[in-house]
């Protein structure tokens, strides 16, 4: 066992962990909500995207394979960034989908639209 990015440089991290795999987490993250799939594939996904992350660290820059406080630590931002991006992309989806029931309550999420003084005690408003 390996310890804590014990053979690699902090422009490996970057590169591999950073802009690799920081990118797949994201594009994963769309996909998934993108396809109105739960949560909790992201963790799932996120998990299988760790292990290559350390593999890719192994193969190309002999880094250390099987290293738990690397994994750990590469696939806790995985999540990270996967999670964002699965949130924003479901936000998104909702406020486009769904536009007459809701409307943007921040970046990452969404509330219901207030009723509109016509549609109130189910008479109409007389147009102004």
């Amino acid at each position: 066992m390996g310890g804590f990015y014990t053979d690699e440089s902090l422009l490996q991290i970057v590169l591999v962990t950073g802009i690799i795999g920081g990118g797949a987490a994201w594009l994963s993250g769309r996909a998934i909500a993108g396809t109105w799939r739960p949560y909790g594939h992201v963790i799932g996904y996120m998990l299988l995207l760790g292990a290559t992350v350390r593999f890719v660290h192994f193969a190309l820059f002999e880094g250390t394979l099987l290293s738990l406080p690397s994994y750990v630590t590469d696939t806790l931002y995985l999540i990270a960034v996967g999670s964002l991006a699965w949130q924003i992309t479901r936000t998104n989806q909702m406020l486009r989908q769904y536009d007459w029931l809701y409307e943007r309550a921040g970046l990452l999420s969404w509330r219901e639209r207030p009723p509109k003084p016509a549609d109130v005690g189910g008479t109409k408003a007389p147009p102004v």
